[in-house]
């Protein structure tokens, strides 16, 4: 039963990948059409044609490898200094600005000398190109706020949920029996020395209405080395009780006391807190989507100091990291593991909706980088080309005409190569060391 849950589990993520693809070309192609430039292609997927049917003056069709998609628009690239498709050269960064330039004018057909995609105005232009990765955008905040109102997240409460009997590292923990963590020569964890009990509910902290589990984490992480005075109530009674906070290395945490990647000494008293599935107000929603947007845009921009760890992990045995980039099989691995949960079914499937949130969040992010071939390079490009346009303006110089984007074609192919290279490696250690759940 589990293999079965386990490959439903593969098989909805890539539904929803597919989905994410599709409705990502979708808006590159409605506002194309709306600024009456001609598509010849909507394709979702990259390879052979599996299916395709001819709707007007555009295919449409998938193809067999699911992991990308595009739409063919004309005239994506201005002709050249002639004004017309300039001639091979033996240059290879030459014939690859060609290569490109040709390929924008292949399907150009008479009638077609307005509808080029260059012959737009740079506003229209940005809005082709935003519209695919705001698409995106658009899907994983709907997903998640559906999610967030109408399940609710996981949110840690006042409440012992269990009492550690040692004190055990955040490092050391991960290497020890699941079922019997503690060693002889592993103190007792200051909780169990103070009589705190699963079920107890913290009232007040040194004199302090304890009212936040973010906030009790706070004192007892800046408490070390001090014994506290702490009031619980058990079976409708209230305790006090006198536990000596030790330290320890431990989880980073964040403002709300959730768990981070990294680790932290801190004070430590060796208990867990109870937690429940709590639905958000619909600023709480917009809120916790702004931090998944904040992560998200840090993830991206410390993702090339994560190359190093991410090599070890795949060739020499390290431990995959809980926070390594992960990609397409990655994900699905963790959607199937997903499924596999020994959870609730409802929980189960908030889990896999806010898998694929977090993926197309992570499309947005990375296509809005302003570098070619990805959508925020010919964003970019647009920008330039009416920054020197209404330059010319106001100095009342000659109109410069197009900005040729496919002069930075070589460019371009470096930076696809670099990308190609990176999706490899994490091709790569998806499948001979995986990301997993308990990570």
């Amino acid at each position: 039963m589990t293999g079965l849950m386990t490959v439903l589990g593969i098989v909805v993520f890539a539904v929803g990948l597919m989905v994410s693809i599709a409705w990502h070309e979708l808006g590159h192609l409605s506002t194309a059409k709306l600024f009456k430039i001609r598509v010849t292609q909507y394709m979702v997927g990259f390879g052979p044609t599996v299916w395709s049917r001819k709707k007007g003056e555009t295919e449409y069709g998938f193809k067999a490898v699911p992991l990308g998609g595009y739409i063919r628009m004309i005239g994506m690239f201005p002709p050249g200094e002639d004004g017309r498709i300039t001639a091979r050269s033996t240059s290879p960064w030459r014939s690859m600005i060609e290569d490109a330039r040709s390929a924008a004018f292949e399907e150009l057909q008479p009638g077609d000398e307005t509808r080029l995609f260059y012959t737009r105005k740079p506003w229209k232009r940005v809005i082709v190109m935003f519209a695919g990765p705001f698409m995106n955008l658009i899907l994983a905040f709907g997903l998640a706020l559906a999610v967030f109102m109408g399940i609710g997240v996981y949110k840690d409460t006042t409440v012992v949920g269990s009492v550690s009997d040692c004190v055990i590292s955040q490092a050391d923990t991960a290497k020890r029996n699941p079922d019997n963590p503690c060693l002889a020569s592993d103190p007792v964890a200051p909780a169990k020395v103070a009589g705190l009990q699963p079920g107890d509910r913290f009232v007040s902290f040194d004199g302090r209405p304890v009212k936040e589990w973010s906030e009790l984490s706070r004192d007892i992480r800046t408490g070390a080395g001090t014994t506290a005075t702490i009031v619980v109530e058990r079976a409708g009674k209230l305790v006090t009780l006198h536990p000596k906070i030790t330290t320890n290395v431990v989880a980073k945490t964040d403002s709300d006391g959730n768990p981070v990647a990294g680790t932290v000494t801190a004070g430590f008293l060796g208990f867990s807190p109870a937690g429940h599935i709590e639905p958000l107000t619909f600023t709480g929603s917009v809120d916790h989507m702004g931090d998944m947007a904040r992560q998200g845009v840090d993830s991206l921009l410390r993702l090339p100091q994560r190359i190093p760890d991410l090599w070890r992990a795949t060739f020499e045995g390290a431990p995959r990291k809980a926070d390594s980039p992960m990609g397409v099989v990655g994900a699905a691995r963790v959607g199937g593991e997903v499924f596999s949960l020994k959870e609730p079914a409802i929980d189960r499937i908030a889990t896999m909706v806010i898998l694929v949130a977090g993926f197309n969040l992570s499309l947005f992010l990375f296509n809005m980088l302003p570098l070619l071939p990805l959508d925020g390079g010919h964003v970019a490009g647009a920008l330039w080309e009416s920054l020197r346009r209404h330059t010319a303006r106001v100095f009342r110089r000659p109109d410069p005409g197009p900005f040729d984007v496919a002069k930075l074609m070589p460019v371009a192919y470096v930076v696809a190569g670099i990308f190609v290279c990176f999706t490899l490696l994490v091709l790569i250690a998806d499948v001979v060391n995986p990301v997993k759940l308990s990570s």
